[in-house]
């Protein structure tokens, strides 16, 4: 198969006009080896950490299929840590969604003179545009229409389905005794009926999960929840 991207954590293989192939590695975001969901770089190699990402990413997205939410999901193969999805055009250059529970990470950074930290947000949902040269700044809903990034009824739309798969995502983990504190989704469009869909992935490399206000290591994650 044709390599089209390399990317941090996992590649991507075109599998005909319609679908590509995620290829997904052991390597995960941070700095000096400590796991940070929103950094730019590669801080750490977790071994058998793309099965686990495939294993979970394939769990919830069997969920939203059965809530009838669109996503570029076909099918998986988690021994190979493969995932096979429909082929989606970008939004702008990329777009990132980040649902806030908690106050941790770039957001405690940012306002830490406002908050502190583990201070409930309510689920806030951030848009940031992928640009690694300008660390992925904030968008506002203004500068994504003016930008022609988003229309207003697509940002209703990414706000509505965002609220949908993170409220699903964060009572999962709440049936397990684990606390969703932030969650980093991606959207993008069907390149043949425009339609929004939900693409990338929903895995331990993309979230922090806490328990009694301690936070669980993406290698753990799997294991607590599918004990």
């Amino acid at each position: 198969m044709k390599k089209l991207y390399t990317g941090k954590t996992k590649d991507v293989y075109e599998i005909d006009d319609k679908q590509v192939l995620l290829q997904f590695k052991d390597d995960a975001t941070g700095v000096d080896g400590v796991f940070d969901p929103g950094a730019d770089t590669v801080g750490l190699t977790i071994p058998g950490s793309g099965q686990a990402n495939v294993k979970l990413t394939t769990h919830f997205f069997e969920k939203f299929k059965e809530e009838k939410i669109p996503t570029h999901y076909v099918s998986s193969n988690i021994d190979e840590a493969q995932l096979r999805v429909k082929k989606a055009s970008m939004l702008g250059n990329g777009l990132e969604v980040i649902v806030r529970y908690r106050a941790v990470g770039s957001f405690l950074r940012r306002y830490g003179d406002y908050c502190d930290e583990h201070d409930d947000l309510g689920g806030i949902i951030e848009f940031t545009i992928k640009d690694d040269k300008r660390k992925d700044p904030p968008i506002s809903e203004a500068a994504l229409i003016a930008l022609d990034i988003l229309t207003e009824e697509e940002y209703k739309t990414i706000m509505d389905l965002t609220g949908r798969v993170s409220t699903i995502v964060k009572d999962s983990f709440a049936q397990k005794g684990l606390e969703l504190y932030d969650i980093k989704f991606e959207f993008g469009r069907d390149p043949e009926t425009g339609e929004l869909m939900l693409i990338d992935e929903v895995s331990a490399g993309n979230m922090r999960i806490y328990q009694d206000r301690e936070q669980i290591e993406p290698t753990k994650i799997n294991d607590l929840f599918y004990k």
